[in-house]
């Protein structure tokens, strides 16, 4: 039998209604499949994330691999093409991939060691392990057929207008129409790097064939300054926004053209943003708008 965490059946539920209960209700029964057919012993307790089931396994040769259950979405629909582009470089290598579920045998990493670890002990040499990973992944041209930044960046300037009617604090409307505005200023050329799109702590794992290597890809195909949020505001404090911002462009290679990479960085902080009126909010998140102030010149708490 598979033990099917509480959390990904909360998760699923709320989030993927019907089909989220279709997907908890068929795990057993693919889990037990593709243990048949792809020769796979179960080496230890399930695993999860919001959208997929883990399961620690053998394959038939005695070597270690991660069995990968997902609930296929927009998001994570483009993972196997981008494992496979990045063939290992920086990443999690891909073994097998069943297309027709989605199903995905992967590298076995070291799950208990994450980047979180070493953030706790040294900040910046975190940071750099990022920067770094993202040089190497955004050095690969995106596969055709991921979704794309520039139609992203388009949808969400349509959403602005209507999210700015919602807010009801002056300094949240201000630091939005910013976002948008940076936004507007490249939208024009979105990119055509793959862009791995969720590179936050916990998505960096140990490894043995290198130190540490990306893992769970929300692929798509744009600029390389959409991908610096997630480690700019991982244990935010709002004293590092810059420097982790400098080192993050320095070692990804985006230093050449910081006032890019800072507007798609503003791009990201507009997203979330929107996400968050769309959900109801009528104020926005503070960390994001520390992130605003200090990175957008049009902005900041004295204008």
């Amino acid at each position: 039998m598979v033990e099917i965490p509480q959390e990904l059946v909360d998760s699923q539920v709320r989030y993927g209604g019907d089909a989220g209960r279709e997907f908890i209700a068929g795990l057993p029964a693919r889990a037990a499949r593709f243990l048949e057919e792809w020769e796979l012993r179960r080496t230890g307790p399930a695993m999860h994330g919001m959208t997929s089931l883990v399961l620690p396994v053998a394959r038939a040769d005695g070597s270690r691999a991660a069995l990968k259950l997902v609930a296929v979405d927009e998001e994570s629909a483009g993972e196997p093409v981008a494992l496979r582009a990045w063939a290992g470089r920086g990443c999690v290598r891909l073994l097998e991939h069943d297309a027709d579920t989605g199903t995905l045998l992967l590298e076995r990493l070291d799950e208990a060691r994450d980047l979180a670890e070493l953030a706790r002990t040294d900040a910046r040499r975190a940071v750099a392990v990022v920067g770094g990973l993202l040089a190497r992944l955004t050095a690969v041209p995106a596969p055709a057929g991921l979704r794309g930044l520039g139609e992203m960046a388009a949808g969400m300037l349509e959403e602005v207008p209507g999210a700015l009617g919602r807010l009801v604090e002056e300094r949240d409307r201000r630091l939005l129409a910013d976002c948008a505005a940076a936004v507007a200023e490249v939208a024009g050329e979105p990119g055509d790097r793959l862009l791995h799109w969720d590179l936050h702590y916990g998505n960096v794992l140990a490894g043995g064939r290198e130190p540490w290597l990306a893992i769970d890809p929300k692929p798509l195909s744009g600029d390389p300054g959409f991908e610096l949020l997630p480690a700019i505001v991982n244990d935010f404090r709002a004293e590092d926004v810059r420097w982790r911002f400098d080192l993050l462009t320095e070692a990804a290679g985006l230093d050449r053209d910081r006032e890019r990479a800072r507007a798609w960085t503003l791009g990201r902080v507009l997203q979330n943003c929107l996400w968050d009126v769309a959900d109801g909010e009528e104020r926005l998140d503070e960390e994001q708008l520390t992130v605003v102030e200090v990175l957008c010149p049009r902005s900041g708490p004295g204008r």
